[in-house]
Formats: C-alpha cells, sequence, structure tokens
C-alpha cells in the first residue's frame, strides 16, 4: 500500500509559475515511475508529465512541454511538478501518480494516486 500526498495548488495568474509537490510513503519508490495527471471539469483525467523513479528520463504531454518539467528526490520520496508559463487552459485538478510502467502516460497504467490539488489559472 501506498500513499500519496499533493500540496502546493493555488491560484496563479496566467504566464505565471506554480510548484507542486508530491510525498509518497509506504514503500520505497526507488524502482517506480512517477508522474502527474491533470483532470478539468467535464474532462477526462489526462497524462502531464512522468519521470522514471531511478532513471531521470522525462516524458511529457505535447501541451506542456517546454513550459513543465518534474524533478524528483528519492531519498524524500518526493516529487515535484514545475509549471511555467501558465495558460488558464492548465487549470485543473493535479493528481500525482506512480506506476511500474514507462512512460506512465494512460490513466490504466496508474497504481497508485495522490487525492489530487486544484491549481487556478486567472486570465
Amino acid at each position: 500500500q501506498v500513499q500519496l500526498v499533493e500540496s502546493g495548488g493555488g491560484l496563479v495568474q496566467a504566464g505565471g509559475s506554480l510548484i507542486l509537490s508530491c510525498a509518497a510513503s509506504g514503500r520505497t519508490f526507488s524502482s517506480y515511475a512517477m508522474g502527474w495527471f491533470r483532470q478539468a471539469p467535464g474532462k477526462e483525467r489526462e497524462f502531464v508529465i512522468a519521470i522514471k523513479w531511478s532513471g531521470g528520463r522525462i516524458y511529457y504531454a505535447d501541451s506542456v512541454k517546454s513550459r513543465f518539467t518534474i524533478s524528483r528526490d528519492n531519498a524524500k520520496n518526493t516529487v515535484l511538478l514545475q509549471m511555467n508559463s501558465l495558460k488558464p487552459e492548465d487549470a485543473a485538478v493535479y493528481y500525482c501518480a506512480a506506476g511500474s510502467v514507462w512512460p506512465l502516460k494512460e490513466t490504466y497504467e496508474i497504481d497508485y494516486w495522490g487525492q489530487g490539488t486544484q491549481v487556478t489559472v486567472s486570465s
């Protein structure tokens, strides 16, 4: 059993930046991929970005390339989502995710989900 807890959501002006954090507990994720999904009202949950927990390889959704990045600290079992140049269409509930499939870009590939944190982007 694994628990993922997101934090750092909030309100940001379009063009601004925000950093989301995901803290994992319950087991070590040294060999797991970690990622972020998001879900806006009326839309399906969609892939945002993922990172191999031990390998450092990053996979991006086209919509966030050049704007978002992801980093990890295995010693602390934490993952960060660094969001820059935010757009109104980035507004959503963001979910931390963990799994053993790379690039972890489909919801059915996820083994564990966080509770989500709201990101609101004003225009």
